[in-house]
């Protein structure tokens, strides 16, 4: 089988993990090619090593244009190396990637239907802490302040406006419990506090890694700035992805959506909200799944196999808040039954 992953979090869930000396790598336990074939795809053109011929491309950036150009590598990929073409195939992301990986799926299978055949052996698609609902996610991340103890009454009696007059203080948008990357006045830098498996100034080692020219040059990539954002200027965008997803249900493709419940910046309220709005039938009540003898969040299935899970203790990008747990959840996805929970005697 094979799973595209569309973002650039390697360093959470690949097989490795640059350790502070920017040069060296260390065996990622929990990679998800532990299970898989995994794809990278740094998408849209621009992002990462990625890049057009044409300058004037990266003006006309947008959600459609996003979803045709990663079916082109897809299929193109898949004529490279034809020994993958009868796999299963799996589309996975987080964040912004609530539009990217809907899109692409719906992509792969208007043109599937379009051909009479199968282009691309879509399987499921598994999105983390997804970016779904404009709307949503504003109500969604108001809510998670208050409920978390980092916004007062008073501003949350302000509603949809209490998101843009309030200080939240310098905490980590992505893991509200995480601890942040201190930089020192005299250039170096260092965690405020330890969270087992978590390195919240891990973006400069890999940064410097993907930097480095003999890097750029073993991995065939064009010599280039790499960094972990990229400004684009974007030209489409749809507030609400759920008709999409309504209808990619209706086409009886797998669709699991995950939340890390640390998360405010696509909090799982949000996530909740959104499938709330969607009005469907539950199938498998909100029961407890274990990853390692405990709790590793919590699991609901609805009619059309659609399924919403919880990450206990993830942030924003789970796998690299909850590597075991993250690695679990995928395990269960790919065999196509929901995580086990083991009840504690």
């Amino acid at each position: 089988m094979l799973v595209a992953r569309i973002r650039r979090n390697a360093g959470a869930l690949g097989p490795f993990r640059v350790t502070e000396d920017n040069k060296t790598l260390s065996r990622n336990m929990n990679a998800w090619n532990n299970v898989a074939n995994v794809i990278f795809l740094e998408s849209p053109a621009g992002v990462g090593y990625s890049y057009s011929n044409t300058s004037s491309d990266y003006d006309l950036s947008g959600d459609e244009r996003t979803a045709d150009d990663a079916y082109v590598f897809l299929v193109k990929w898949l004529e490279r190396f034809p020994e993958y073409k009868d796999r299963a195939f799996y589309i996975s992301g987080e964040s912004y990637a609530g539009h990217y990986v809907p899109e692409l799926a719906a992509t792969i299978l208007l043109h599937n239907t379009y051909n009479n055949r199968t282009v691309i052996n879509l399987q499921g698609i598994l999105v983390g802490n997804p970016y779904l609902d404009a709307n949503r996610n504003i109500k969604g991340a108001v809510d998670y302040f208050w409920t978390h103890a980092v916004m007062s009454d008073e501003v949350y009696a302000a509603c949809m406006g209490a998101a843009v007059v309030f200080d939240s203080g310098y905490i980590d948008g992505y893991n509200i419990y995480a601890p942040v990357c201190i930089d020192a006045p005299n250039g170096m830098y260092y965690p405020a506090g330890y969270l087992p498996g978590y390195d919240p100034c891990s973006y400069y080692p890999t940064d410097a890694y993907l930097n480095d020219p003999a890097v750029q040059i073993a991995f065939h990539a064009r010599p280039t700035k790499w960094s972990g954002c990229a400004y684009l200027n974007w030209t489409d965008g749809p507030m609400s992805m759920l008709p999409t997803m309504k209808w990619l249900i209706e086409s009886k493709l797998p669709i699991w959506i995950f939340s890390g419940d640390f998360d405010s910046v696509c909090p799982l309220p949000a996530t909740r909200y959104s499938i709330q709005d969607m009005a469907l039938s539950v199938t498998t009540p909100w029961r407890p799944w274990t990853a390692k003898e405990e709790v590793g969040g919590y699991v609901q299935q609805y009619a059309g196999g659609f399924t919403f899970l919880s990450v206990r203790g993830a942030g924003h990008m789970v796998p690299s808040f909850q590597p075991e747990r993250a690695l679990v959840m995928l395990s269960s996805f790919l065999q196509g039954v929901l995580p086990p929970y083991v009840e504690q005697q």
